[in-house]
């Protein structure tokens, strides 16, 4: 996968194919292509693979594009952010679901389990997320910006919910309740917060859009009421 990231808040990844490459990503994801490339529509790995995407905020199909002669195919970010390109040889990363954009061909896109069972209801991230491991590139999707972290052994963040975006599969996450009846009242900030434990690199990005567009629909019914 070679790549070019464009488009500024509104990003595109435009990535040149050269004959015999193909690069497999989410439906609806494709902006714009020239060449001799040809779109084909599967389930990504048989049915075991499509509903553990449909359950981790995939969709349950995934387009593959197949250069038969060289071309670009334009890649496009479904809200305002960031298109991150991550190498996956020998280090494979866990994201976040709905954050899954594109991938190599030699890039395995599997369910990651939360192992603990309050994570899953109350750390934000839910109980599956999605694994990328195998040899080549990924691209993923980031909401507002991206601030990247390397997390020694036994090194904690506390991040709250919908930030953390991605991480290596050497970290391990869990939740901790916040403390006090005033902060859990009054803090705006919920009942829990998500803390992943290095080592390992984590990304978190800065504008979750479930959190935007919750802020938006506070604004909306406040004007609505005036």
């Amino acid at each position: 996968m070679n790549c070019e990231i464009r488009g500024g808040n509104f990003p595109v990844a435009i990535c040149s194919m050269n004959a015999g490459e193909s690069i497999m990503c989410e439906t609806g994801a494709m902006s714009w292509m020239n060449g001799g490339i040809r779109m084909e529509t599967n389930t990504g790995g048989g049915l075991g693979k499509m509903l553990g995407r449909a359950f981790s905020g995939e969709s349950l199909f995934m387009n593959r594009y197949v250069a038969d002669s060289a071309g670009i195919l334009a890649l496009s970010a479904n809200s305002p952010g960031e298109i991150r390109e991550i190498d996956i040889t020998g280090n494979p990363i866990v994201v976040q679901k709905g954050s899954f954009l594109a991938m190599d061909s030699g890039v395995n896109l599997d369910i990651f389990f939360q192992k603990k069972v309050g994570t899953g209801f109350f750390g934000g991230e839910g109980f599956i997320m999605n694994k990328l491991s195998g040899n080549g590139k990924a691209l993923i999707e980031i909401d507002g910006g991206a601030v990247e972290y390397e997390l020694a052994a036994g090194e904690k963040m506390t991040i709250d919910t919908g930030y953390l975006v991605m991480m290596d599969d050497t970290c391990s996450i869990d939740i901790v309740m916040l403390k006090g009846v005033s902060n859990i009242l009054f803090g705006g900030e919920g009942l829990f917060n998500t803390v992943v434990t290095g080592p390992g690199r984590i990304v978190l990005q800065t504008q979750p859009l479930t959190q935007f567009a919750s802020r938006i629909a506070q604004i909306v019914v406040s004007l609505n009421k005036k």
